[in-house]
């Protein structure tokens, strides 16, 4: 899942996406609106979460741009307005949901998976293909029933591979997904982690690769 961090204050911003990190989520960070629309226009996102209170640009004027593009992003709105004309307010612009300051971390998790499975066709919590099964909420990767300890990146890798069914997965893809936007283009770093990948699942070979198109699971 790809997600776009949207909140002027820096330590809180830097805070909420170390956390999504941890959930092998690619997540990228702009502190005012005016950014937040530039990043939207390049980069195909899941979950934009956006504070309400925002320089450049406003926040209901950043969500009001995003829903009229007609992209599939999902927009979690997080903010310290509280009252309820507040969140009525901030759903009419467009929101898909509205979270408030304080909150707790788990809770913003859970929202923004749920919005991550809005955003695409929707796919089981458990991916299971060619003796292996992914549990991708609770972040668990086993094959043949034994289990495989995986960094976040190859989690990442490996999920958006099964997600695909059997499908190819070209690099291009899998940089977008599992990568925030100051990943080299040019860099091996795909390659590395199917290498990875592979040495970790074991033999038969799983992951295939398509020359010139991508990767695929078997």
């Amino acid at each position: 899942m790809r997600v776009l961090v949207v909140e002027d204050e820096r330590l809180l911003a830097d805070a909420i996406a170390t956390g999504l990190r941890r959930y092998a989520m690619a997540v990228d960070v702009v502190y005012d609106g005016g950014a937040a629309l530039e990043r939207v226009g390049v980069n195909d996102y899941d979950v934009v979460v956006l504070d309400r209170d925002l320089p450049v640009m406003d926040g209901d004027a950043v969500c009001t741009r995003v829903v009229d593009t007609g992209g599939e992003a999902r927009i979690l709105m997080l903010t310290a307005a509280t009252t309820v004309p507040d969140r009525v307010a901030g759903l009419g612009l467009g929101a898909d949901d509205y979270l408030t300051k304080p909150f707790a971390f788990a809770e913003l998790v859970a929202r923004i998976q749920a919005l991550g499975r809005r955003a695409r066709p929707a796919t089981p919590p458990v991916l299971q293909r060619s003796g292996l099964r992914v549990d991708v909420y609770q972040r668990t990767v086993t094959r043949d029933g034994e289990p495989v300890s995986l960094s976040r990146k190859e989690f990442a890798v490996l999920a958006e591979l099964l997600r695909a069914d059997g499908g190819v997965v070209s690099a291009e893809q899998l940089l977008e997904k599992a990568w925030d936007e100051n990943i080299d283009p040019f860099t091996g770093v795909v390659r590395y982690t199917i290498m990875m990948l592979r040495r970790k699942l074991d033999r038969p070979e799983l992951i295939l690769t398509e020359p010139g198109v991508g990767y695929r699971v078997r």
